[in-house]
């Protein structure tokens, strides 16, 4: 799978796992334009590795959460390159309570971040997209169908995103921009200690039915190949990666009786 002569936006891509899809998409060709907003330190030192893989790297620093930075960025992206050709939705936050204790500035916060930040960014890249096709991904998480503590209005988020999803797929199918999400199982990143080491204690992180836990590497690697004309027919659809973890029940071991 070849992405040379590509230009992709991996929105906060300076870390985690927007940094492991930056430096895939790199190391198959793409130049890559890394977003971020308030680590300035990492988003230089993913640009230097993507750098080195010898395609170009540009970093642009803006909030997806507020629509006018957004614009700005975009604006950005069009004056220096006049087009786009991947657009990966990855930058997120969101805030760590019940259901019960999740107030409006936290139901904002998170949706606009999470899912308006997609919707507003995925209109401005189809414009420059126009006449090239072009691939959208966003990332969403297994919280948009499992429930956990603390984890209520990233997982109601992450369930409007999938659904985004399916919306913009359709709708911008005629202009040959193909549309997906990957929802990935617990990765080792910043995100998951804020959310669920409390709960799971840094020894109960949950090993999949694969043997591991997933690797941003493993996420990135499914979100290069639905950028891939290898992808072409699959539209709007939410991609599982998570080693087997959201269909797999352990008590079923206990309950067989052979």
């Amino acid at each position: 799978m070849s992405l040379e002569g590509k230009l992709a936006l991996v929105t906060g891509g300076g870390r985690g796992i927007g940094r492991a899809i930056a430096l895939k998409l790199a190391s198959q060709g793409a130049d890559i334009v890394i977003n971020f907003f308030r680590r300035r330190d990492t988003a230089e030192q993913t640009a230097k590795e993507v750098q080195a893989l010898g395609v170009k790297a540009e970093i642009i620093r803006a909030n997806v959460g507020d629509p006018a930075k957004i614009d700005e960025m975009f604006g950005v992206i069009g004056d220096k390159f006049g087009h786009l050709d991947i657009l990966i939705s990855n930058a997120a936050s969101g805030v760590g309570r019940p259901i019960m204790e999740v107030d409006v500035k936290a139901w904002e916060w998170t949706m606009d971040i999470n899912t308006r930040a997609c919707l507003l960014c995925s209109q401005r890249a189809a414009r420059l997209m126009e006449g090239r096709g072009g691939k959208i991904v966003s990332l969403s998480s297994l919280g948009s169908f499992l429930v956990w503590p603390t984890y209520a209005v990233v997982g109601v988020s992450k369930a409007a995103l999938e659904a985004l999803t399916r919306y913009l797929a359709i709708e911008l199918a005629p202009l040959g921009i193909c549309v997906n999400t990957v929802a990935a199982s617990f990765v080792e990143t910043e995100a998951l200690k804020f959310y669920f080491d409390e709960q799971l204690g840094k020894d109960k992180l949950p090993i999949t039915p694969a043997g591991r836990m997933v690797t941003t590497e493993d996420v990135a690697n499914v979100v290069a190949f639905l950028c891939s004309e290898e992808a072409f027919m699959i539209r709007g659809q939410t991609i599982i990666v998570d080693g087997g973890f959201s269909i797999y029940n352990p008590l079923s071991v206990l309950e067989r009786k052979d």
